[in-house]
């Protein structure tokens, strides 16, 4: 049997632009299905155990699914947003613990959260490097992200431009990366975190410029009215917070009015996540979502999908064994005057078959080696560089 093999691997060699067509097709035909079932298995299994941690989510009224994607997996936006007074209401009712969310800014299109710091306790994130954000304009990174933009502790970070066009729009912040999350496996590895203010300077809410008793330029004074200066919109904004000006920062508007995107909210017992449930289930002005309803319900329709590509994968499967067959027997054809010669030199036919035979088994042990492989590194790039769930 070993001469069998070497022959069928001579064969091959010689033959090598026929033998690569079949290891191409062969190896489709079987990673199609195996990555189709690896990856929706792994992205249920990452999905549901973050929605079933997360006990309970508020957020303005709207669609329950795009409020989850956008809070547990930071995808997509949220059509409305809650403000700070419902922030305020949810912490002072003392039922749970309320951590809000701020979602919808990117740097170099990397998801910007704005959060507290009870978020990393509440997901058990810790700073592999460096500390948590501790003042305006801290920013730490998840894992991945880290990974893919090339930095870490101590490098600056710039947020995108929403309207790059648009002279009135707020300038990019420029933020100091304090500390790289270690990897969890999940979204966070994929974004970076700041504190709630600091998201509120990315949003051009706050910001900070020089002080306007040290103004000298007369153009840049409009007028003054008491004690109070109303100065030129010329007045440069400072575009990075550092120790010099952090002081200068301040916001505009009513603090109220400052806007959440969704609040994550985790009772320290059952019965008060009841109660808080039970008030919020009835406030038409706030919209509570379990998470793992939500999930549950996006899931079944996945692998209501998944099904139907299963179905289209078997006839796949089906096409390329017999088109393996016809090639087959087509080579026997081709080959018939190849194998005669070998009859008269006194070569049995069952040593002609183990050559065949032995032919199929490269081609389908090589097959199988490369879809393993590219299935391995598959899985490897959407976990640890790209999680098709973000971004």
């Amino acid at each position: 049997m070993r001469d069998a093999f070497r022959l069928a691997l001579a064969y091959m060699r010689y033959y090598i632009f026929r033998t690569l067509i079949l290891v191409v097709c062969i190896t489709i035909a079987l990673l199609l299905p195996a990555a189709v079932n690896v990856l929706v298995k792994y992205y249920n299994r990452v999905m549901i155990v973050r929605a079933e941690t997360t006990p309970l989510i508020l957020g303005a009224p709207g669609s329950p699914g795009d409020l989850v994607m956008n809070t547990l997996y930071f995808k997509g936006r949220v059509d409305r947003r809650l403000s700070a007074v419902e922030l305020k209401a949810a912490k002072d009712a003392g039922l749970v613990t309320v951590i809000p969310l701020h979602v919808g800014y990117t740097a170099q299109k990397v998801p910007i959260i704005g959060t507290s710091l009870d978020y990393f306790a509440f997901r058990n994130l810790r700073a592999a490097a460096g500390t948590l954000p501790q003042v305006l304009g801290d920013v730490v990174l998840g894992a991945a992200a880290a990974r893919n933009l090339g930095m870490r502790t101590g490098d600056r970070l710039l947020s995108d431009q929403e309207k790059l066009y648009d002279i009135s729009s707020t300038y990019p912040l420029r933020m100091k990366v304090t500390g790289v999350l270690a990897d969890s496996q999940s979204p966070d590895d994929h974004a970076v975190f700041v504190d709630l203010k600091t998201a509120w300077v990315i949003e051009g809410i706050g910001h900070g410029h020089q002080a306007a008793e040290t103004v000298k330029d007369p153009d840049l004074m409009i007028q003054a009215i008491g004690h109070n200066l109303v100065m030129s919109g010329a007045v440069v904004e400072y575009n990075e917070i550092t120790g010099d000006n952090i002081d200068s920062y301040h916001f505009h508007g009513d603090p109220n009015s400052f806007p959440v995107s969704a609040m994550i909210c985790v009772p320290p017992d059952a019965k008060s996540g009841t109660i808080f449930k039970a008030r919020y289930f009835q406030n038409e002005s706030v919209q509570a979502v379990v998470p793992a309803r939500v999930v549950g319900e996006l899931m079944d329709i996945v692998f209501r999908v998944k099904q139907f590509f299963d179905a289209n994968f078997i006839m796949v499967l089906v096409s390329t064994s017999l088109f393996l067959v016809l090639v087959i027997l087509l080579t026997v054809r081709i080959r018939r005057r190849e194998f005669e010669t070998l009859f008269k030199i006194g070569c049995a036919r069952s040593t002609v078959a183990a050559i065949q035979v032995a032919e199929l088994v490269l081609i389908l042990a090589v097959s199988l080696v490369l879809a393993v492989g590219l299935l391995g590194g598959l899985f490897w790039y959407v976990v640890h560089v790209r999680m098709l769930l973000t971004g």
